[in-house]
């Protein structure tokens, strides 16, 4: 039997722990011992869930000392580019207070973050060269260690990975970052634990401390609002109370939708405040001393709205390297200021139809997409209207007569904000209002661990202990469809799923979709797109809806591979395309770590079973919408057409017959840039099947290498376009059969660049690297190429060159510089000016934003392009625009100064206002100039998403 029960809150501001004694009443706070000065160690109820990393000698030998020994690297943190061991806790946060750029902060919001690759060491953002840098993953990891050993140098006997672990995540966590959580813990080495939702569980610490008295406690309680607002998110929850044989019965009945806001933002709006003085109106701090000043307003914001708060505060900013006192600079911040910024601005008293604005600016910093509407009341008024029918009913206003918005009757506030009583008080008289009858407050004294005591108090409830919440599942989950799935002639546009697990299953119980067949390619990866809704529909499972609004959320995709069994011949009596497929049906179910698990069962044999997995890495194909329509009627006969020429039995074709090939397609099928997704991937199938007699001649070799990498591009946003561009890269190490043919080289090079957006970083270090060799090899006396150095086709080179957005910024800044310096000679065509700007681009048309070229570089090459006649040379307003970006993040947007330098030229020069709006404001391109960072115009059905 586990001799603990132990309950973890892995906070974005703090991680907190408290446990209990199996087969005991009393929920204690575990005290993390920490450095909380250099060779000081302190123990505390709050770890900051923050990591400094020092440079190199800044820190005496032994200051770094803990009660433990040193141990090793967490599995899976080897990524990590840290030279020196990180600091971890409450001495990290301050030592990122005092100097600018090596604090890693809000590892946790970065966890729900699906535009960059979260498994990358990516953190402290937009931190200069010489800073070690670490992923939101293997920071969360670290605080889950520090934890460990804690526990472990406290409790030596029992040690915290053998006892009974809970750790809690945001409701409105998806399923991606549910598993980004639980990869941590593994990392952690703490592969076995609980996931829960941290409103339930502090709704767990108040029930558990008046499990006593909860009959007489909730006997005026209908529904309860879970208001949880952290350091990160902010966290809804409405729990219904029902009294059966005199005892009250809990049920979650809604959860709301991803927020990031929270304390971050208060502090960043402060910070903005400060750094309007600290800098001047139209000046801005670089990201690493504004992460400064955001920590120097976190302690302000905390006194100014605490109890017996100052009038005034003063915020320093210090100065950096041997300038840190004499650089200094203090502003001050009032209590007023304080309290309009962020109770007036967070928690406006607005009624019940103020909904969230959405053309309202977000708060865009550290390369995070915070909630574009930072009024909190405004967020509750939504959720509530999305949960009107429910909560009616649990309320008995089921006829609507009550008032026009269903208010719970019973508030439980939570997260360290409302320690400020000015901004609990302002919103229990928002809801108050909304209500127009009074408001129940269950009394939270301490919210910072309420969290963690809560986790423990749901394990013992789970062993008959104390109260359970129940509800199932908070999400209904649907698959992704075919549109030619009960396709009607005006619904083209509209995208349909399968319902997988309707909402409010019960963890444990499996959904099977019995009615549902589908067919699973041997030997292949098949992959699903799932998507997931709290709108409170009730959905049957295997019921098909219509999944295009703004409700239903795009997971990570599912994948397995389902080979064939020993002895199956592939080309069997029945037919190959039969024997390579076999039919199973789908199985759901929520699992009692609180993670939604789906798999493939064979529909001849219950045993045959297959785990879908979740991709972890930031995918791709979340960045784009995939049209999947019906088979095109001229399929066949294209294919017939490709095997004249590629076949078996077409060695000895009539070379006319090759080189008209792609004319024959285009009369067959269309013009080939109205091919949409699906047939071109079926293109791609047939000339993948026929590669290996590509080389018969020039011309083959020319056209396969073409059409194959047409069929392909961009290289992802399809399902299975990652297995499509794995099985190209087999054929990298060959090269070409007909190296003396310009025309060769050129198509070599454009297949490469059209799905280099499906290559790793790895296979981009390659390709970069044999162009590199070739170019060396062709400009050197020493080596001889067997072949025209004329005819390695330096153009596409470069193209290709640009588009390798995985290598990483060095190697980019040194191919934009040779780039630059080629310019300037005469002979080099223009058109690599589109390079330069892809290169230099402030958002990435593919690859993770932390990859792009500092600002500083950027800037350099704009200069270069703002040199030049825009008139005589055509690409280079585009790059400039590119290099000019608007993104919101200020580690990579360049100064205001020069973007209004070259907004004054784009518009001087007529530029296309797409142009224009692109460096004035964050906005998404359109497919025309989506297509022009591309290189070529996208497949139709595919379009970019903002990133």
């Amino acid at each position: 039997m586990k001799r603990y029960v132990v309950g973890i809150d892995l906070g974005t501001s703090n991680t907190v722990v408290a446990y209990a004694e199996a087969g005991a009443d009393e929920i204690r706070v575990f005290d993390i011992e920490q450095l909380t000065a250099p060779g000081e160690v302190g123990a505390q109820p709050l770890l900051p869930s923050a990591r400094y990393h020092p440079a190199p000698g800044e820190l005496a030998p032994g200051a770094l000392q803990l009660p433990w020994p040193t141990a090793a690297v967490p599995e899976g943190t080897e990524n990590a580019t840290s030279a020196a061991a990180p600091v971890v806790g409450r001495l990290a946060r301050t030592l990122g207070a005092q100097v600018p750029g090596r604090l890693v902060a809000s590892a946790k919001s970065w966890l729900s973050h699906a535009s960059v690759d979260r498994l990358a060491p990516i953190l402290p953002w937009g931190a200069p060269d010489d800073v070690g840098k670490v992923s939101p993953v293997d920071a969360s990891a670290s605080y889950l260690a520090h934890v460990r050993a804690a526990w472990n140098h406290c409790f030596p006997h029992a040690p915290l990975e053998e006892q009974d672990v809970v750790l809690t995540v945001p409701a409105s966590f998806d399923d991606g970052a549910r598993a980004l959580t639980l990869e941590a813990a593994r990392r952690a080495r703490l592969p076995a634990l609980r996931l829960l939702e941290e409103p339930q569980a502090a709704f767990y610490d108040w029930l558990f401390h008046h499990r006593d008295t909860l009959q007489a406690e909730l006997a005026q309680t209908r529904l309860v609002l879970v208001c949880d607002v952290g350091g990160g998110t902010t966290d809804l929850t409405l729990i219904k109370v029902q009294v059966e044989n005199g005892e009250p019965q809990l049920s979650r009945i809604g959860v709301g939708n991803h927020l990031m806001l929270g304390g971050d933002n208060m502090d960043l709006a402060l910070a903005h405040l400060a750094e309007s003085r600290l800098a001047g109106e139209n000046a801005r701090l670089s990201a690493a001393s504004l992460s400064q000043l955001v920590e120097r307003c976190r302690v302000a914001k905390e006194q100014l709205l605490g109890d017996a708060a100052p009038d005034a505060v003063g915020v320093t900013l210090l100065g950096a390297g041997s300038r840190l006192i004499g650089g200094a600079r203090t502003t001050q911040l009032t209590r007023d200021e304080a309290e309009r910024i962020v109770v007036d601005g967070f928690f406006p008293a607005g009624g019940p139809d103020d909904l969230p604005r959405r053309s309202r600016a977000a708060i865009v910093e550290f390369g995070l997409p915070y909630a574009a509407d930072a009024a909190v009341t405004r967020h509750i008024a939504a959720f509530l209207q999305r949960f009107a029918a429910q909560s009616r009913e649990a309320l008995g206003t089921a006829d609507g007569a009550q008032t026009p918005l269903p208010v719970p009757d019973t508030l439980l506030l939570n997260g360290g904000v409302f320690r400020a009583q000015a901004l609990a008080g302002r919103l229990h008289e928002t809801l108050s209002a909304w209500r127009e009858a009074p408001l129940t407050v269950l009394q939270n004294d301490q919210p910072d661990v309420a969290v963690a005591r809560g986790a423990v108090a749901f394990a013992l409830a789970r062993s008959g202990r104390a109260p359970r919440i129940g509800g199932g599942s908070p999400r209904s989950y649907f698959l992704v469809l075919d549109e030619e799935t009960g396709k009607g002639a005006d619904e083209d546009a509209r995208t349909r799923g399968v319902c997988l697990l309707p909402r409010g299953t019960e963890e444990g119980h499996e959904v099977r979709l019995a009615e549902r067949v589908f067919a699973l390619r041997l030997g292949h990866p098949v992959q699903f797109h799932l998507v997931s809704t709290v709108a409170d529909t009730a959905w049957r499972p295997g019921e098909i809806a219509e999944i295009s609004s703004a409700d239903f959320v795009r997971l990570p995709p599912l994948s397995t591979v389902v080979q064939r069994q020993d002895g199956q011949d592939a080309q069997g009596a029945q037919g190959a395309r039969a024997e390579q497929e076999r039919p199973v049906k789908l199985t759901a179910q929520l699992t009692e770590v609180g993670t939604l698990e789906v798999g493939c069962i064979a529909t001849d044999d219950d045993a045959r079973r297959w785990l879908l997995e979740f991709q972890l890495r930031r995918d791709e194909a979340s960045g784009t919408q995939a049209s999947q329509g019906a088979r095109h009627a001229g399929l066949d006969e294209a294919i017939a057409v490709i095997d004249r020429v590629f076949g078996a039995k077409s060695a000895k074709v009539d070379p006319k017959e090759v080189k008209r090939l792609r004319a024959q397609l285009e009369h067959g099928l269309g013009p080939r840039q109205n091919w949409d997704g699906p047939l071109l991937r079926e293109l791609f199938g047939a000339l993948w099947e026929r590669a290996g007699r590509r080389r018969r001649s020039p011309d083959h070799e020319r056209l396969w290498l073409n059409l194959a990498g047409f069929c392909v591009r961009p290289g992802f946003g399809y399902p299975l376009d990652e297995w499509r561009v794995e099985q190209l890269w087999t054929l990298f190490d060959d090269g070409i059969q007909h190296v003396n043919e310009g025309q060769v080289w050129s198509e070599w090079w454009t297949l490469w660049r059209r799905t280099a957006g499906g290559l790793d970083d790895a296979a981009q270090e390659q390709v970069l690297e044999a162009m590199r060799w070739l170019e060396e090899a062709a400009s050197s006396k020493k080596h001889k190429l067997p072949f025209d150095p004329a005819k390695l086709g330096h153009q596409d080179m470069v193209r290709l060159y640009a588009s390798l957005e995985r290598i990483p910024a060095e190697r980019k800044i040194e191919i934009g510089e040779q780039l630059l310096t080629r310019l300037q000679k005469p002979a080099e065509n223009h058109q690599s000016w589109w390079a330069v700007g892809r290169i230099g681009a402030r958002l990435p048309f593919y690859g993770s934003a932390h990859g792009v070229v500092a600002p500083e570089v950027a800037t350099r090459w704009l200069d270069a392009i703002l040199a030049l006649d825009w008139r005589k040379v055509e690409p280079a307003m585009f790059a400039a625009a590119q290099i000019a970006r608007m993104t919101g993040d200020r580690s990579r947007d360049l100064e205001p100064a020069v973007r209004e330098t070259v907004l004054r030229r784009l518009e001087g020069a007529n530029a296309p206002q797409t142009w224009i709006e692109m460096v004035r404001e964050v906005v998404t391109l359109d497919s025309a100039d989506t297509g022009r960072v591309f290189g070529e115009a996208l497949p139709s059905g595919l379009k970019l998403m903002a990133g």
